[in-house]
């Protein structure tokens, strides 16, 4: 595949920082060119059709440009040679909505953005931004965690991939893996076996049932790995918790790691759209999260 192009959806602040620092890391893994977006609201309407407001139209540019120099300001120590970068400011009412418009017209294969201000540290608080980019962006979004930027690792040392075996799991499953191989990157698929509905734990076959269900998920996970081919360094692992949460918590995640789920089976083909399961993933993992549209769009 050819390398992933990628867009950074950038703000003045904590989150544009975050974005930044994650998206080059990709880039510098893929040898990749890196786009920086700053969308702001359009113009106010002003003395009759067709005319805006001047002032307020000066004042966005001016934000804008701030915005973007300080970017270029954060990226100078990121080791992106500048021939690769290129800045761009969008208007739109939804920033979400604006960076998918970015990504369509410079052909991003890739957005990367930051955590809303309000989650925990080290976690993905899902924002206006993201729920946009969430529910109908044409290309993988990739999200950072809180404060990402300020311990960011050196690179990028694995992707794993949150698999379960379903009819329509393998388009996603050899995007990601081809994304992976356009990083340098191992793959580890990733299943979260999740105690029965409404079972007690206390339940005499509690465990007994858990074991069936693990036995089950490594037998699909070696399946999905012969598949993957011999091209890609494979490895699998079951883990099984109450709940989303604490099954990923049992999952080792290093400093250099991406997480990577697919979209809800059900939503619009070759378009992400963030599920129940896929949205707990997203605010649990301590990690950068990649989300893949249904269908398996593959960054390159």
């Amino acid at each position: 595949m050819t390398e992933p192009s990628v867009l950074a959806g950038y703000s003045p602040d904590e989150r544009g920082d975050d974005a930044l620092a994650l998206a080059a890391l990709v880039a510098r893994a893929a040898g990749a060119p890196l786009a920086v977006a700053n969308v702001h609201p359009p113009a106010w309407p002003a003395r009759g059709p067709g005319a805006v407001d001047a002032e307020w139209v000066a004042y966005l540019k001016e934000q804008a440009g701030a915005a973007l120099d300080r970017a270029a300001g954060r990226l100078a120590g990121l080791k992106i040679p500048k021939r690769d970068l290129t800045f761009t400011v969008h208007a739109h009412r939804g920033s979400g909505r604006g960076l998918s418009e970015v990504a369509k017209e410079s052909g991003a294969q890739m957005i990367v953005i930051g955590s809303a201000p309000r989650g925990r540290r080290g976690r993905v608080a899902i924002g206006s931004t993201a729920d946009q980019l969430l529910h109908g962006a044409p290309v993988p979004v990739l999200l950072a965690p809180r404060g990402y930027a300020e311990d960011a690792p050196s690179r990028l040392e694995r992707l794993s991939v949150a698999y379960w075996r379903r009819r329509d799991a393998e388009p996603g499953l050899a995007a990601a893996v081809s994304l992976a191989a356009a990083l340098g990157l191992p793959v580890r698929l990733v299943t979260l076996v999740l105690r029965p509905p409404g079972l007690p734990a206390r339940f005499r076959g509690a465990g007994e049932i858990v074991e069936r269900q693990l036995a089950q998920a490594e037998r699909d996970l070696a399946h999905a790995a012969a598949r993957v081919g011999p091209e890609a360094t494979v490895t699998t692992e079951a883990v099984a918790g109450a709940g989303i949460a604490k099954a990923l918590g049992g999952v080792e995640m290093g400093k250099g790691e991406l997480l990577a789920c697919m979209s809800r089976h059900d939503g619009p083909l070759r378009k992400v759209f963030l599920g129940e399961s896929s949205g707990k993933i997203v605010r649990a993992a301590p990690c950068p999260v990649l989300v893949l549209p249904r269908g398996g769009k593959s960054p390159g």
